[in-house]
């Protein structure tokens, strides 16, 4: 669940990319326990963790959150406010203190419409982050699911 991540903005951007999007970020705080996003609320902001631990997490009827991932420096904090109908899918809570650099979705995707380039490199980190999340929630559920199946 805390492996390093193989797609952090740094390793995956060019600088140039990597200049323009940092050129829309602002510095925010989150304090531990703080909730960034809730599953189901609108998405129009994202964030990359500059320093503390963000935990994704899958909110479940009748039982308490389930953590599928936790995100440190340089790692995307949010993807929904790429797709429509910009609703996030998951949770996300600080665990930590978080230092973070926040965007605005909606500016970032304007940005994306007018320089193609920038546009398919932001689109292919964000869709690298999207195929890792998914497969490390599916992992994560069937981790705390399969046992109970089997035993059924």
């Amino acid at each position: 669940m805390s492996t390093p991540s193989p797609v952090r903005v740094a390793a995956v951007l060019s600088t140039e990319h990597r200049g323009r999007l940092m050129s829309q970020a602002h510095e925010v705080n989150f304090h531990e326990g703080a909730h960034l996003f809730d599953e189901g609320t609108r998405a129009d902001s994202f964030w990359i963790v500059r320093s503390g631990t963000v935990t994704l997490q899958v909110p479940l009827t009748g039982r308490r959150p389930t953590p599928v991932e936790n995100l440190g420096p340089g790692e995307l904090v949010g993807w929904s406010w790429l797709f429509p109908p910009y609703v996030w899918q998951l949770s996300a809570e600080a665990m930590t203190p978080v230092r973070a650099y926040e965007f605005n979705g909606t500016k970032v995707r304007m940005l994306m419409d007018a320089d193609c380039a920038f546009g398919s490199a932001i689109g292919h980190w964000v869709g690298r982050v999207l195929a890792l999340r998914l497969h490390q929630t599916r992992t994560r559920l069937i981790d705390l699911y399969a046992p109970r199946l089997a035993a059924g």
